[in-house]
């Protein structure tokens, strides 16, 4: 392995999938950490919000600063994709550019040296890929695209309409990742309830569940991006009743008031969604994962308000709070009643001082619990903590157990699953102490 391979990898774990499917495709080329060694830099971009526009954008004009001079630089991915023209008229520093619909094509565009923007969306079929961050966990893609039409996104406008993968092609994948030792898989797309849908199968989801069930190498399970409005009870309660997958709810809900439900775009009034999360409330280990965009147009201070009282009420595990983006080509960008950005750094900073103390709560209740955890690496407080998270919970974003204490003499190992009983909480971490092997 004479050539050398930097890649970044931007935005969602969506991403990182096809990030990993570029490095199955690559693997004549060794791994690099240093940028300036490399002879091949891959930047896979995200186009979602302009704060991750820019960052994408200088992460590219970062590489290239640091690029020895006869390598090549590679721009991929979503924000490649939706501004194609643009990028490959103003950005020189880069050699090749493709979109979202060549991940598997990648390594002869590097060897011809060309961009390429097929007209076809990508969609993970039977690639090999390099599972990377981790020796236990996966992350699934159930499919591509969107039908839905939310006025605050652009995702559909380049990633195109729904466009699910075969049943028998996921289970494939996760029966040939658990041969390899994985046992722990997070199924993500951009709608998670709507699988199948395209195929003409509603409640795609509880066939996949019925599959997981069977794969003896699957230990523990969850499913991301749930959609208020093609989520079905019948569902939830294939969730509920399944040995594999987690009672682990994430549904990104946007707001609560039903005028701002209609004005989103969102499909469903915040009766059935208050069914849907009482539901998930009930069930036995729940931990329910939403989000909330702050300041879309039109949102007045009574909408906010309401949006604020109810998730005091309702105490959510963990919510990701994001300002409104103005981008072009959504229903939301031709609205005329636009919210300042005073107003919105306001609504932000009350809005997150619930959720400190929600999340907070959700913590609170882990105390003096023996619970099953993961061994992840080094914590990220530095070597004199092991880093570890709830079984239950999604790997990087739900929070970390500090481990500061074993009661096994063998030195623990990463990716294996243990006991530990949780002693006291460090900011917004646990502290644990392990108990037994699981």
């Amino acid at each position: 392995m004479d050539k050398k391979l930097h890649i970044v990898s931007l935005g969602c774990t969506k991403n990182l999938v096809d990030s990993e499917v570029m490095l199955g495709r690559l693997r004549d080329y060794q791994m690099v950490d240093d940028p300036s060694s490399a002879d091949l830099i891959i930047v896979n971009t995200c186009g979602f919000i302009d704060a991750a526009k820019e960052e994408s954008i200088n992460t590219i004009l970062s590489l290239h600063q640091a690029r020895k001079g006869d390598s090549l630089l590679v721009m991929s991915g979503c924000l490649s994709e939706r501004y194609k023209e643009e990028l490959q008229k103003e950005l020189k520093e880069v050699d090749i550019f493709t979109g979202v619909g060549d991940y598997d094509r990648i390594d002869q565009l590097v060897e011809e040296r060309k961009s390429q923007f097929s007209d076809r969306k990508y969609l993970i079929k039977d690639e090999d890929r390099v599972i990377t961050n981790s020796n236990y966990h996966a992350y699934i893609k159930l499919s591509e695209g969107c039908n839905q039409a939310c006025s605050f996104c652009a995702i559909p406008s380049f990633k195109g309409k729904l466009n699910s993968r075969a049943l028998k092609d996921v289970v494939n994948e996760v029966k040939v990742l658990a041969d390899k030792g994985f046992y722990d898989f997070s199924f993500i797309s951009q709608d998670s309830s709507s699988y199948l849908r395209d195929k003409g199968v509603n409640d795609g989801l509880a066939y996949l569940i019925d599959e997981i069930e069977r794969i003896d190498g699957v230990k523990s399970a969850r499913i991301h991006y749930l959609y208020p409005s093609t989520l079905s009870l019948e569902v939830l309660g294939k969730i509920v009743a399944s040995k594999k997958i987690h009672n682990y709810f994430d549904i990104p809900l946007q707001h609560i008031s039903d005028s701002m439900l209609k004005r989103m775009k969102r499909g469903v009034g915040s009766d059935v969604i208050k069914v849907q999360l009482n539901f998930m409330k009930m069930a036995k280990e729940s931990f329910i994962r939403t989000a909330f965009i702050v300041g879309h147009p039109g949102e007045s201070e009574e909408e906010f308000e309401e949006l604020c009282h109810f998730v005091e009420e309702f105490g959510f595990d963990r919510v990701s709070i994001f300002s409104y983006s103005d981008e072009e080509g959504t229903k939301a960008y031709e609205m005329v009643d636009k919210i300042d950005e005073e107003t919105k750094n306001r609504r932000i900073e009350r809005l997150e001082e619930i959720v400190r103390a929600s999340t907070k709560a959700s913590l609170e209740r882990e105390l003096g619990r023996e619970i099953e955890v993961v061994i992840t690496g080094e914590s990220s407080e530095g070597e004199f903590f092991l880093g570890a998270k709830k079984l239950e919970w999604s790997p990087d974003i739900d929070g970390e157990i500090l481990i500061n204490e074993s009661e096994i003499e063998k030195k623990l190992e990463i990716g294996r699953r243990y006991r530990a009983k949780i002693t006291d909480i460090a900011g917004e971490n646990l502290l644990g102490t392990i108990i037994k092997t699981a």
